[in-house]
């Protein structure tokens, strides 16, 4: 029997276990595992089947998901078979690690009222969540390629006009390919 583990931020426990331990029981009950969680340091344990384990990663990607900001409805888009966890440390892929630059290039991304985020979940297909120094992002395996891709332009500082009219040409070069239309070279940004 597969056992995972994991740990989420105390903030976010809460949302893990849901009313009455709803959210919880419904990742268990659709996954086929047992879920544990230590509600005093955010250590999160996953038993799966042998018969099934897939249920374990599954019930662990979405409970990362959840950990990192998105709501228990956007993280299980991770139940459907083609969907993919993917976590960008903001830190990491800009050196920065004070807390004036972590929360200056967070909004570069988030944008005014969250509209560059919205965009780029729009433009690119996946599902978006800003948390602490981590940017996640769920979808399948071309849409996060495309939405990683904008997400690290915009960390390193590409204007959010440039970014949006690449991931807008690279939804249309994906579109025409998948009609049998010829798709265009991709011009480097960098």
């Amino acid at each position: 029997m597969p056992v995972l583990y994991t740990r989420i931020p105390e903030e976010r426990i809460a949302v893990l276990i849901g009313t009455g331990g709803r959210t919880k029981r419904e990742i268990a009950t659709r996954t086929g595992t047992q879920i544990d969680v230590d509600a005093e340091d955010g250590e999160v344990r996953i038993s799966g089947s042998d018969s099934d384990p897939l249920g374990a990663l599954k019930a662990r990607d979405i409970t990362v998901a959840i950990g990192r900001g998105f709501s228990p409805e956007r993280a299980m888009r991770l139940l459907k078979d083609n969907a993919y966890l993917g976590v960008l440390d903001i830190k990491f892929t800009t050196g920065h690690h004070e807390k004036a630059a972590l929360r200056r290039i967070r909004a570069r991304v988030i944008g005014t009222h969250g509209r560059a985020r919205s965009r780029i979940e729009e433009l690119s297909g996946c599902s978006m969540s800003v948390f602490g120094s981590t940017v996640a992002l769920i979808g399948d395996e071309a849409q996060l390629e495309r939405a990683t891709r904008a997400v690290e332009l915009l960390l390193k500082g590409s204007e959010h006009s440039t970014v949006f009219h690449l991931l807008a040409r690279l939804r249309r070069d994906a579109a025409l390919a998948d009609l049998g239309g010829p798709a265009a070279p991709e011009p480097d940004l960098e």
